[in-house]
Parts: structure tokens; C-alpha cells; sequence
């Protein structure tokens, strides 16, 4: 078959001329040990507006809402940094060497949780220890499903990257109803209890396909920014997973601070976090068929659109900030889902570790500096008083999103022309 008769995202690079299996019962297998996987990582992220939400009222109440953000902006930024490590060493050693230690240290971090009373004790415990070892399971767990799927890549990511809202809906459920009933420690323990049995099933499962490389690990591939397409992708991913990171840590506050009660601001993430799984299977279904920018580039201007036109005047409506919730839930889905896909397209399999860990080490330092950012922005938009002024923390929000669109719509025109029919 000749070149010109294939999509453009269909063209083979030198690793790709071989046959993907693109399904099986063992490519499948592949993607439940992924899920397994990424459900305790994506949880955790997921839930940080509640854990938020939640030491502000009670283990570290006589903190600031922006102090305390830095608990999570350093566990998100550790979890991203860590990829420039995890990447190179999966390339070369598998799973063994990278998902398996990790798990380890990722039980430990949520066990701390669980006993930590001092701000430098979450620090330590919890961002530090717990965002390098959650790093270790992130690009194994998407790293292996590349291994085994090519053209049905986006709904096979798309379907192991639920794990973040399933889990999400799960982790927040527990916590709401155990907190104040057993307690807060024996709650973060039973959820570590959880992520454990989920790693084992995961290290138990994932598995390598193509020949690991023999070459000496290189971190980073800083070189692959030089290239327009690849730095453009780049930035889109980047831009789209801070976009995400703002109403996943303040949505649950900003529903407090505008008359939500308390029991159902922290089940406004359980609706974002259900919206969020279908919108990782459909985008991905359409991804593979449309093209994984054009979707990228459709679904982050979407959420750019609905944080200026429905987030930033919903105020004291509850339906508005319901409606936003359920949306973003589902358009959002995409920044998780399609940014490992959309990465994997624009780079060659066997580079993908130390690619993606290039990726993930712009988009730490981004989350290491954007959390704060959002919160010192909002502290200065309510000097005294209750914080109820969200709107320039809304626009961050949608900036983020409206740029990362538009930096997707850059890396396609830049591969296959300008046109909007344009399939990549």
C-alpha cells in the first residue's frame, strides 16, 4: 500500500513498520494493568480539592489557602519532574525497574497522610515522597499501552485513563463517609489499602512489547523542543494540564465560598470526576478516527468557553456551577487522556520514555508555580473578609485552556497544512 492512501497519523515511522496488535486479550490485559495503575495516581490528584478543602478546616486551619496549596502544586510537580527519570529508565529496563519500586513508595506516601499533623510533615511525607513515587507508575502504565496499540491508541489510553475518574468517584465517596465517622487517619489508611491492592494487580499485568533499548538512559531529549511540530505539542499538553489543575483544586472551595453546603461541594468533584470517564472514551473513539489534535484542539477550546462564559458568571447559581461542573467533567476529559496519545504521535515508540519525560518536566514546573499562582491571585482579590472574588483565578483557568487549543491547532498545521479538514 503506498503512503498517499494513508491518513496522515497512519503514516509509519522507522519502529512502526511492524504490526501493532491493536487488540488481543493480551494487549487488553495491558490496558486493566494500566488502569490499575494510573487509578491510584489520578485519584489522589483528583481528590486534592477535597484533602485541600479539608486541612484548611482542620489539620491546618491556622494556614492560608495559598500556603497550603503548596502541599499539592509541589506532590503535582514531583509527579511530573519525576517522568525526565522514569521515562529514559522504562525505555531501557521495563517495569520492573520503575512501577514496582514506586508502588512501594506511592502506599507509603498515603499511609503518612494518615499520621502527618505538621505542615513540613505533608511536605515530606506526602509531596515529596508521594509525587516521585506516583511519577513511576504514570509513564510505565502509558508506555506499555503504547507498546500495543498504534491506531486504536486513543480509545485504548482513552479507556485506561478512567481510572482517574472512577477512581476519583470511589476515593471521594470513601472519604466523604468515613471521615467523620471512623475518622480522618483510618480513612486515608483504607484508601491506601486500596492503591495497594491496585498496584500489585497493575505490576502484575503490565508488560513491555517492543525490544527495550540497549543505549545508555538519556533524561531528557531537550533537543526535541527544536523541532516546531514537537514543541507545539508540547506546549499544548502543558497548557491543558494546568488548565485542569485549577478546578480540580479549587472547584470543591469555590462551591463553599458561594452557598454549596459542605456535603455537596465535595460531591461536586464526583460529578466532575463521572462526566470526566466518558470524556475520556469518546474523545478517544473520535480521536482515532478525526484526527488526536483536532479533538485536542476542539474539546481545550471548549473548556476555555465554558470558563469565561459560564464559570466566570455563575456566581451564587447553583445550576450554573452544577452545569460547569458536569462540562468541564467531560470536555476536560481529553487533557489527560489524548496528551500521552498526541505526544506518542509527533515522536518514534522506542523515544517515547525520555519524549514524554521531557513533557512531563515542563509540565511540573508549570503545576509547581500555577497552584500558588492561582491562590495568591486569589487572596489579593479578597484582601479581608470571606473569598468569594474567583474571577481572576476563572481567567487564568480559561487562558491556560483557549492557548493550549490553539498551540494544538499550531503543531497540526505545522504537520499536515492548515486546513481544518485536515486529519492529524
Amino acid at each position: 500500500m503506498s503512503s498517499e492512501k494513508l491518513k496522515p497519523e497512519e503514516l509509519p515511522q522507522e519502529d512502526e513498520v511492524q504490526e501493532f496488535p491493536d487488540g488481543g486479550l493480551r494487549a487488553w490485559t495491558v490496558v486493566l494493568g494500566a488502569w490499575c495503575g494510573l487509578t491510584p495516581t489520578f485519584a489522589v490528584m483528583n481528590i486534592g480539592g477535597v484533602l485541600e478543602a479539608w486541612l484548611a478546616d482542620h489539620e491546618l486551619k491556622q494556614y492560608s489557602k495559598s500556603t497550603i496549596s503548596w502541599i499539592f502544586s509541589l506532590w503535582c510537580c514531583l509527579l511530573y519532574i519525576g517522568g525526565i527519570f522514569v521515562g529514559p529508565m522504562f525505555d531501557k529496563y521495563g517495569v520492573r525497574y520503575t512501577a514496582l519500586p514506586g508502588s512501594v513508595g506511592a502506599v507509603l506516601s498515603i499511609m503518612f497522610l494518615s499520621v502527618c499533623t505538621e505542615y513540613y510533615q505533608f511536605i515530606l511525607g506526602f509531596s515529596v515522597l508521594g509525587g516521585l513515587s506516583f511519577s513511576t507508575l504514570i509513564t510505565p502504565s502509558l508506555g506499555c499501552v503504547a507498546h500495543w496499540f498504534n491506531k486504536n491508541r486513543g480509545l485504548a489510553i482513552g479507556v485506561a485513563c478512567t481510572s482517574g475518574g472512577i477512581g476519583g468517584i470511589i476515593f471521594t465517596v470513601i472519604f466523604g463517609a468515613l471521615s467523620n465517622r471512623i475518622g480522618y487517619p483510618w480513612t486515608i489508611r483504607i484508601l491506601g489499602f486500596i492503591c495497594l491492592f491496585l498496584c500489585t494487580v497493575s505490576n502484575a499485568l503490565l508488560r513491555t512489547r517492543i525490544p527495550l533499548s540497549r543505549h545508555k538512559a538519556a533524561y531528557l531529549d531537550i533537543k526535541a523542543l527544536t523541532e516546531p511540530v514537537f514543541l507545539a505539542t508540547t506546549l499544548s499538553v502543558v497548557l491543558a494540564e494546568a488548565g485542569l489543575i485549577i478546578p480540580v483544586i479549587y472547584l470543591p472551595s469555590y462551591a463553599l465560598a458561594h452557598g454549596i453546603d459542605s456535603g455537596l461541594s465535595y460531591q461536586l468533584m464526583n460529578i466532575f470526576n463521572a462526566t470526566s470517564i466518558v470524556g475520556r472514551i469518546i474523545p478517544g473513539i473520535l480521536a482515532d478516527r478525526v484526527g488526536r489534535f483536532n479533538v485536542m484542539t476542539v474539546t481545550s477550546a471548549t473548556c476555555g468557553i465554558f470558563s469565561f462564559a459560564l464559570w466566570l458568571t455563575a456566581h451564587n447559581n447553583r445550576a450554573a456551577i452544577l452545569s460547569f461542573v458536569a462540562l468541564c467533567g467531560f470536555w476536560s476529559g481529553p487533557a489527560i487522556s489524548l496528551s500521552p496519545v498526541c505526544v506518542a504521535q509527533v515522536c518514534q515508540t522506542k523515544d517515547y520514555g525520555k519524549r514524554y519525560g521531557t513533557v512531563t518536566l515542563l509540565i511540573g514546573i508549570l503545576l509547581l508555580i500555577i497552584v500558588p499562582v492561582a491562590g495568591v491571585i486569589l487572596n489579593d482579590q479578597n484582601p479581608s473578609g470571606p473569598q468569594t472574588n474567583y474571577s481572576g483565578l476563572i481567567c487564568l483557568c480559561g487562558g491556560l485552556y483557549v492557548c493550549s487549543s490553539a498551540f494544538a491547532y499550531i503543531a497540526k498545521g505545522l504537520k499536515v497544512g492548515w486546513k481544518i479538514s485536515n486529519i492529524f
